[in-house]
């Protein structure tokens, strides 16, 4: 093992990636070791001069298993760190696991069958994983806040707000927080007559428990989230802003840092702190 921690950045060149790469070069006990990116015409460029900084000798590559099979190789104890797509992100995942490199995952997208096998895979393969849907420590304060609000309310709607390059809706941090909330085993939402949308999908989308999600996605945008509820006389807002990618760096860091002592995948900044 190193004296720092060997860090591979999947979407190196993407927003979360390039601000995690811009953090990374001034964090003493974790290093850059490797930098995928599939944007075209851009491998083999110095990820450090790409991003506006020094070099940081560390080369752009387009082979994702290729870069893994260096690291594990070069750098044991390795962590993925994937800000990519949510069409690639279990085989990403899958792939870190085999290679043993201990992923931690910022891309959401992932379904709840696919984060249960990919937890099968990772205790198998005695891998500590980490799925996070939101690197923000404000996020798992609202989400918990959410969570206790929703032992007093039947009534509760969530709408969450990103960026228009957004390529999942709704959000995997809004899907958590509807999860928390359905820890209860309550119904939400009951219905007191039959609506009709005059336009599908108008009432945003419904989950079993009675939630209902909305999503908004519009430029100059970054992340945010609100979860309403209601009550006769009353309505209770918790909201959460992210005006910057910056908030996000000290959980990521956090999931780095502790990856590799996981006994298993874990899911949710919340299991961390």
């Amino acid at each position: 093992m190193s004296d720092f921690i060997p860090v591979v950045v999947a979407g190196a060149l993407g927003r979360m990636g390039a601000e995690l790469i811009r953090t990374l070069a001034q964090t003493s006990d974790c290093k850059l070791v490797a930098a995928i990116d599939t944007t075209p015409g851009r491998e083999g460029e110095d990820v450090g001069i790409a991003l506006g900084l020094e070099p940081l000798e560390v080369l752009l590559s387009a082979d994702f298993e290729g870069s893994l099979c260096l690291a594990s190789q070069q750098h044991p104890g390795s962590v993925l760190v994937d800000f990519t797509h949510p069409k690639v992100v279990y085989q990403h995942t899958r792939a870190a696991i085999a290679y043993g490199v201990a992923p931690v995952i910022g891309t959401t997208g992932l379904s709840p069958e696919q984060i249960n096998d990919l937890a099968d895979f990772a205790a198998k393969a005695s891998m500590g994983a980490a799925v996070i849907p939101n690197f923000s420590v404000g996020m798992v304060l609202l989400q918990q806040a959410a969570a206790a609000a929703a032992r007093f309310y039947n009534h509760a709607e969530l709408v969450e707000l990103h960026h228009n390059r957004k390529a999942d809706a709704p959000s995997g941090t809004c899907i958590k927080t509807a999860e928390l909330m359905e820890e209860l085993g309550k119904a939400f939402n009951p219905q007191e007559l039959e609506e009709h949308e005059s336009l599908a999908g108008s009432r945003g989308g419904l989950r079993e428990s009675g939630l209902r999600l909305h999503s908004i996605r519009l430029p100059g945008l970054v992340a945010h989230q609100e979860v309403q509820f209601g009550a006769p006389g009353e309505r209770y807002v918790l909201r959460h802003d992210t005006f910057d990618r910056a908030a996000y760096m000290p959980g990521v860091l956090l999931a780095v840092r502790k990856v590799r002592q996981l006994p298993g995948l874990v899911y949710g900044l919340e299991r961390l702190l």
